[in-house]
């Protein structure tokens, strides 16, 4: 393991934005707890990991009955945690992780602990986190949220959750060369860091989730994650899981797994090679620090291999690293997000893409770093074996699975928007630079579902291309509403339940100057059948009956709270947050308002810039960790 120092110069204040509760790495407080006071202290610790530190992330503990007994922050750059407890608590405890990762995604993770001692440890992974899931027979969060004695003792379940998930990983802990899985603890393993070792890239070359079947059974999704397609290897009916797990001799927790694979795949090549991915980083960052122009940055080695990235080109990179090095920014540790390739050539992923947390001087976050990478056994002078080189396509392309719901000024559902809630699949092709001002790039695209439909879209000045109705045609005219970006199976009849599965494969055409170009996107996660819970959809403070969302209000300054949400959902983060203002016989403007990473407090709105709006329209959107997304729209009163 490298020192810390030499391997990322990062300030150790990193992240100190996406911690929701403020204080210092490693912080920790104590609510005290059911158990015996003890002689000696007795602490908690660990470490919150997904593969790169989850740093700044708030961990919370609770004991077997369901009792706060403790809370800490883990270091920002470390992602190690660590609770002094004032008595000792009744086991199993069960400890939930809250924090934005390297490509700013929320992470809403779980652990636990069997037995109470003065020493305890308890790493936060999404392994354990599965580990939780498969013990207590349903997706842990909400579990957390409201706790039950006889819930919580499952927990005692979790050694045998363990080695049931070893078996269905068995291709990774191969290919890491874990000698003997049986003695690695994917809960307590002392020798675990966010540092690119064996534990660590196990975790970080899976993907794991939860889902719902038809009959609203909670599943654990798990593929891996170096695959250019987001379709799932395996999937685990959790009750089941639990129901043989508890028979502990007689059980055969195989019979929950529900999916044609019995384990995952693995990319053995380059997992063997992702053990150095860090020295790119340290290397970049030492570009960075040296203060070099645009002009400097892009004659230097460690450019040399890269073609493009979502329309951004090699100088287009050499000028962001500039403004790095003039701001006095470093990166964090890269995180892997999954394969950039769109189709593996021999069997494992050649391009890899990364993610990375970018920190001004004082340590705090201001923005996040995406691109894709490729491994060269024979490094050029001046070079690292990993190179930054892009994922190849000249336009952001992406899917999401997405969810909106109309609301009245009071908060109550609209009923002249039908089915409300309404579900579809958003798509975005980029239509602009990322300059500014922005620029346009394209005229036109087409998007081709999985059914064989194609729908046009047509530049709208906007950042992305909008939904047309014409086809062939080069311009629209942005509404700022949801059917800009979205395509609804409640308005489109070409939309059916092939193009609402996981992995549901899009193809993107336009013509990219003179040359016609198609890609292929796969979708992040299914859009379930049944509509989310109305409480999934993100709502301001306040708004009710007897105070509606009035326009008086936001021609004054609207200030705007998403705590109550927030807290209810702790899975889920605001992403954006949009106005939409038009009146008869005026332009319709679209205002996309600045958001804080992590809500801290109360935001004021700027006045509208349509003062004589007659309509007035805020539109609110939160994702989860898989990309689904849940949208709200609130119209206001007049």
């Amino acid at each position: 393991m490298k020192p810390l120092a030499l391997v990322r110069l990062v300030p150790l204040a990193l992240l100190l934005a996406v911690s929701a509760c403020g204080g210092g790495g490693g912080s920790s407080s104590d609510s005290g707890g059911g158990g015996t006071t003890p002689t000696t202290p007795i602490t908690l610790s660990g470490i919150a990991a997904v593969g790169a530190p989850l740093g700044n992330a708030q961990v919370s503990v609770i004991d077997a009955s369901g009792a706060a007994v403790g809370t800490a922050t883990t270091h920002p750059s470390e992602g190690s945690y660590s609770i002094t407890l004032s008595k000792l608590p009744t086991a199993p405890l069960l400890i939930q992780a809250r924090g934005l990762d390297a490509a700013g995604n929320l992470q809403l993770l779980h652990s636990t602990v069997g037995t109470a001692a003065t020493s305890m440890v308890a790493h936060i992974t999404p392994l354990s986190d599965a580990i939780v899931g498969l013990s207590l027979g349903a997706e842990p969060r909400g579990q957390f949220a409201t706790p039950t004695a006889a819930s919580l003792a499952n927990l005692s379940l979790a050694a045998g959750a363990q080695t049931f998930l070893k078996t269905l990983i068995k291709s990774q802990l191969t290919d890491l060369k874990v000698t003997d899985p049986t003695t690695l603890s994917l809960l307590t393993d002392s020798a675990f860091a966010a540092n690119k070792g064996a534990h660590d890239l196990l975790i970080e070359s899976l993907k794991l989730g939860y889902s719902r079947n038809s009959k609203g059974v909670d599943q654990l999704l798990i593929s891996n994650k170096l695959l250019p397609t987001n379709t799932i290897e395996v999937q685990v009916d959790l009750p089941t899981a639990k129901t043989e797990l508890a028979k502990t001799t007689t059980g055969t927790p195989a019979t929950a797994i529900v999916s044609t694979l019995k384990a995952t795949t693995s990319a053995a090549t380059t997992l063997g090679n992702i053990g150095s991915l860090d020295d790119l980083g340290a290397a970049l960052n030492k570009l960075i620090a040296q203060g070099g122009t645009a002009a400097t940055m892009a004659a230097d080695p460690l450019l040399s291999l890269y073609v493009s990235h979502d329309s951004r080109l090699a100088a287009d990179l050499a000028a962001k690293l500039a403004g790095y090095a003039s701001a006095n920014r470093q990166l964090g540790r890269f995180l892997i997000t999954g394969c950039a390739d769109d189709q593996l050539a021999s069997g494992d992923c050649k391009k890899v893409l990364v993610a990375a947390p970018v920190s001004d001087s004082t340590g705090t976050l201001v923005e996040f770093f995406a691109d894709a990478v490729s491994y060269k056994a024979t490094a050029a002078t001046g070079m690292t074996k990993w190179s930054l080189v892009g994922n190849g396509r000249k336009r952001e392309l992406a899917l999401y699975p997405l969810y909106w719901l109309a609301l009245e000024a009071d908060g109550t559902a609209s009923t002249s928007v039908t089915p409300n809630p309404s579900a579809g699949v958003q798509v975005l092709v980029q239509g602009q630079d990322l300059a500014s001002p922005p620029a346009q790039l394209q005229t036109s695209a087409t998007v081709q579902t999985p059914g064989g439909y194609s729908i046009p879209l047509a530049y709208c000045s906007r950042p992305y291309l909008c939904v047309s109705s014409t086809p062939g045609a080069t311009s629209a005219t942005a509404t700022g509403g949801i059917a800009d970006h979205a395509l609804l199976a409640s308005s489109l009849g070409w939309i059916g339940s092939m193009d609402a599965l996981r992995g549901a494969k899009y193809q993107f055409s336009m013509t990219i100057g003179t040359t016609p170009e198609t890609k292929a996107v796969y979708l992040r996660a299914e859009v379930p059948l049944e509509a989310p819970a109305s409480a999934r959809f993100p709502t301001l403070n306040g708004i009710g009956t007897s105070s509606p969302l009035l326009a008086s209000a936001a021609l004054s300054g609207l200030k705007v709270d998403w705590s109550n949400w927030l807290t209810a959902n702790p899975d889920l983060r605001l992403i954006s947050l949009r106005g939409v203002f038009s009146a008869s016989g005026a332009t319709t403007r679209i205002v996309e308002y600045t958001l804080p990473l992590v809500f801290k407090d109360p935001i004021t709105l700027p006045v509208p810039p349509l003062l004589t709006a007659t309509r007035m329209e805020y539109w609110l959107t939160a994702q989860d960790a898989q990309g689904r997304r849940f949208v709200t729209r609130y119209l206001a009163k007049f």
